[in-house]
């Protein structure tokens, strides 16, 4: 009863505080009906602030994202930037078209105005990439990006760039969030009305220009592209960068051309996720293009999909692996110099391209936080679809600039009478056929995953279908070249496998990879066929030695 009590109360305190109308009634409503279990969910603690900033679903409650959070967010890394040596600095601020993400944009920008920083906001919901982009551009101290990527659409987040122009990294991370779990009272957070400036087109169109240099000069500029936003902020400005460029209009998937918080036609705005593609697919089927591109919601990822008369849509979806190494071999076969660099988690195809062409090759841990701060990086990519082709201008993942270099290598390719199965086929044959798969499993109850992930510490598998494993490694103990991390890596005879929490959603996710050695290129779809069946193993296997 005592324990009902204090609920209520805690409830009540936080209603009192809450600035957002909508939330305010949802939780008074939760407190009039006494509904303690939605109010034991609610505040069973607080969203944590991590490397992923935060993320989480909108509504009432320390445990959702809402005005209350991002404040106390914001007032947090307000006194770590002050702290820092930053104050009078300038912090920007960029978000989406989800839900409350124009709100959660204002108030960061009220709190820092009155934390004595200067706060300066995009003029409209745009791309993450140009988020980080400005932050280099302006000289600002902080970034923050109001987003929650290809969440659901009930999901909103806030990410924090620091001025180098990365997302944060420990120590920043736990340092940020002490200074949030600090913050006062929700009154004694000044937070004026004015006072920060809301940016014109200056800074978009400076991201513009510099899309231009992500292509080699005179390169052929003639592939036919069909392209959706996935009902996010990608389209004006990827279609502007494709006719500065000078390639034919891409040819939009209507019904997802325009920003909708709803995402009304996709179950998950993901273009990995089963179905998000279906629209597209039956666009192309009409237009007849030479490759089909999609941005995620918040366009900092880049997914492709060829015609492939095997396929049932007519159309099949690359890899972010098999587009990791186009785009490589894409770069390569321009001459450029640098370090390529990838996580742990995407495929080793990408080190046996950067070796044979004798540039610097890294493996980091899983994110673009990492990858960015690659010393000497030219390249960088991550299997969930994310590229980094242009890092000097943008220190993080880029769905607009990365469309652009694969519409530049679908040019050149056409222009030769091949696609880029051509030149994945090209790949296998002098590196040996590199087959990723990923088993990933979404959980209602956390406590699935860490079950899983102590079953498999306590009890490592030694083989994998039939492949005996080699070793097998705890990241969470860190090796020689990698901080520690929640992950295992088992290395197999002609395979890989990664196993780790998702840092962004209750997902368990399992990264496999098989080499096939291939002498010619007539030994392609058998080594395809050996490596689905490996795949397929593995996956079987892993999952009944984690018990999901």
């Amino acid at each position: 009863m005592q324990q009902e009590q204090d609920l209520i109360a805690r409830a009540r305190t936080w209603l009192a505080e809450d600035p957002d109308p909508e939330t305010r009634d949802e939780l008074a409503k939760l407190i009039d009906s006494e509904d303690l279990d939605e109010l034991g969910a609610r505040f069973a603690g607080t969203l944590q602030f991590g490397t992923a900033g935060l993320r989480g679903e909108i509504g009432a409650g320390p445990m959702r994202m809402n005005r209350a959070v991002v404040i106390r967010a914001a007032a947090g890394l307000a006194a770590y930037l002050k702290d820092q040596g930053q104050d009078g600095g300038l912090v920007v601020i960029g978000y989406d078209a989800r839900y409350k993400s124009t709100d959660f944009a204002r108030d960061t920008a009220a709190v820092m105005t009155g934390a004595g920083l200067r706060a300066a906001v995009l003029p409209r919901p745009l791309p993450t990439p140009v988020l980080a982009y400005a932050i280099r551009h302006l000289g600002a101290v902080a970034g923050v990006e109001v987003t929650a990527s290809h969440n659901p659409p009930r999901d909103n987040g806030y990410k924090v760039y620091l001025g180098d122009g990365s997302q944060i990294v420990p120590p920043a991370d736990g340092e940020i969030a002490a200074a949030i779990a600090a913050v006062g009272p929700l009154g004694t957070v000044p937070r004026p009305d004015s006072g920060w400036e809301t940016l014109g087109d200056e800074v978009l169109d400076a991201y513009l220009a510099r899309t231009d240099a992500v292509m080699a000069d005179g390169s052929p500029r003639t592939a036919r592209v069909v392209y959706t936003a996935m009902h996010g902020v990608g389209t004006s400005v990827l279609t502007a960068a494709f006719d500065r460029a000078g390639f034919p209009a891409p040819v939009l998937v209507a019904e997802q051309a325009e920003p909708d918080p709803a995402f009304p036609t996709v179950a998950f705005p993901n273009p990995e996720e089963p179905g998000a593609m279906d629209l597209a697919f039956a666009t192309a089927r009409r237009s007849d293009p030479d490759i089909i591109i999609a941005n995620d919601p918040d366009a900092d990822r880049c997914a492709v999909a060829v015609p492939d008369p095997a396929a049932d849509a007519g159309w099949r979806m690359l890899r972010g692996d098999e587009v990791g190494a186009l785009l490589a071999a894409h770069l390569v076969g321009r001459g450029v110099t640098g370090v390529f660099a990838e996580s742990i988690v995407s495929s080793s195809l990408l080190g046996r391209i950067a070796e044979k062409a004798g540039l610097g090759y890294e493996e980091t841990l899983t994110g673009f936080k990492w990858i960015a701060r690659v010393e000497g990086l030219r390249y960088g990519y991550e299997e969930a679809l994310g590229y980094c082709v242009d890092p000097d201008g943008v220190r993080d993942k880029d769905g607009i600039t990365a469309a652009l270099v694969v519409a530049e290598l679908a040019s050149v390719l056409k222009e030769q009478g091949r696609t880029l199965l051509d030149l994945l086929d090209d790949l296998a044959v002098e590196h040996g056929l590199h087959a990723t798969d990923q088993l990933s499993v979404r959980v209602g109850d956390l406590s699935v995953i860490a079950d899983a992930m102590r079953r498999l510490r306590e009890q490592p598998p030694t083989a994998l279908a039939g492949l005996a494993v080699t070793s097998a490694e705890d990241l969470s103990h860190g090796t020689e070249l990698l901080p520690p991390t929640d992950g295992l890596r088992y290395h197999l005879e002609g395979a890989r496998v990664i196993v780790r929490p998702s840092g962004t959603e209750p997902k368990l996710k399992c990264y496999l990879e098989v080499v096939v050695p291939v002498a010619s290129a007539d030994e392609l779809p058998a080594a395809r066929a050996k490596g689905t069946e490996l795949l397929s193993g593995i996956k079987r296997d892993l999952a009944a030695a984690a018990g999901i």
